[in-house]
């Protein structure tokens, strides 16, 4: 199984460093997500540092709050930038991050994921005209991109974590990339079969294999001659020496979440229904979704988290394989001082490289 790395930086220059380190470690990807930075700018920084044998992917970028075209051109100058090491990774983000941020549209979200990816693709294909009609929608006449593609096609990835859109990812796109608290049993009891029901639908592809796509591998299930698709699980990884201090480092992450409405149907499934309640008081009185962790028993850690020592996160590193192709690993650094972070991060690359 590949092991990726989301890299953290308190700066630009930081964060490059971290990458060029994940490299030297043997990480397969080095993903840039979209929060604090725009993960397109992060993107180009990371692919202008490393070398042809690390990937780089946006996980993820925000698909609604640009339009398609614009995603797609800076999806071509990445791929080009990078010699064809690009992955575009996109996500919906939620109703409230979409609308009162960034004024986007975010209404029957499955279907705009659809055609945004459609009329990217329609984009980088590069024809004239380029017309697209849907709840995202494209006419374009007269335009051609005057620059010749790295390749014919750059591998796109959706991020998903309802059945519907799960299913689109193994539909229409590459690969897929996890929710940052995705466990084991819920990549194999939920995200797995929503999968293969997607990869169901997918036409034969006649040029399955020829494209280019690289490391993108078959994780062994679809239909035959089906183009090969990516499964990419996620996890806060947090190593320590003392297995209470890896899991206090983690807490944080698990509490930002739990603090969110979104989210807790899932907890409240897994029996962290009043941990959840708990964590949305405290937000509502006005303490930073950052710094929830005090709220988050050990067992919640465990449960969303890899989290311990060296050897007890390389054991719950076992538990994906045969689930997912790669595990994008990011350090803890929610409410944590940026010197903990960085000694996090360095415990996390330790782990890559010991197993790489």
């Amino acid at each position: 199984m590949r092991l990726d790395v989301q890299p953290w930086g308190e700066t630009m220059a930081e964060l490059v460093t971290a990458a060029r380190a994940a490299e030297s470690a043997g990480a397969g990807v080095v993903w840039a997500p979209e929060l604090h930075r725009n993960a397109f700018t992060t993107a180009a920084a990371l692919a202008a540092a490393t070398g042809q044998d690390l990937g780089v992917g946006t996980g993820i970028a925000l698909a609604f709050a640009r339009s398609p075209m614009l995603t797609a051109l800076a999806a071509a100058d990445l791929d080009e930038l990078s010699g064809g090491r690009f992955r575009l990774g996109l996500g919906t983000g939620v109703a409230r991050l979409n609308q009162d941020w960034h004024g986007a549209e975010f209404a029957r979200p499955v279907s705009r994921l659809r055609d945004t990816v459609a009329i990217i693709r329609a984009v980088l294909a590069g024809g004239d005209p380029i017309v697209h009609d849907g709840v995202r929608s494209i006419r374009v006449r007269g335009w051609r991109r005057p620059y010749p593609p790295v390749r014919a096609r750059i591998p796109i990835y959706l991020a998903g974590v309802g059945p519907s859109m799960v299913a689109l990812a193994g539909e229409v796109a590459d690969g897929w990339i996890a929710h940052e608290l995705c466990p084991p049993s819920d990549l194999r009891d939920r995200i797995r079969p929503a999968l293969e029901a997607g990869r169901a639908r997918v036409r034969p592809d006649p040029g399955t294999g020829g494209d280019g796509i690289r490391p993108v591998r078959d994780s062994g299930r679809g239909p035959a001659g089906v183009r090969p698709f990516d499964v990419v699980a996620a996890a806060c990884c947090s190593v320590d020496p003392d297995p209470a201090v890896a899991r206090r480092r983690a807490a944080n992450v698990v509490g930002f979440y739990a603090s969110v409405r979104s989210y807790a149907d899932t907890f409240g499934a897994a029996g962290f229904g009043a941990v959840c309640a708990a964590a949305n008081t405290a937000l509502r009185a006005g303490r930073p979704a950052d710094d929830l962790g005090d709220l988050i028993p050990d067992e919640m850690v465990d449960a969303y988290t890899i989290a311990g020592t060296a050897q007890e996160c390389l054991a719950r590193l076992k538990e994906y394989d045969g689930l997912a192709d790669a595990i994008k690993l990011s350090p803890p650094s929610y409410g944590l001082p940026a010197g903990e972070v960085r000694h996090a991060q360095d415990r996390l690359l330790d782990l890559v490289g010991s197993v790489q």
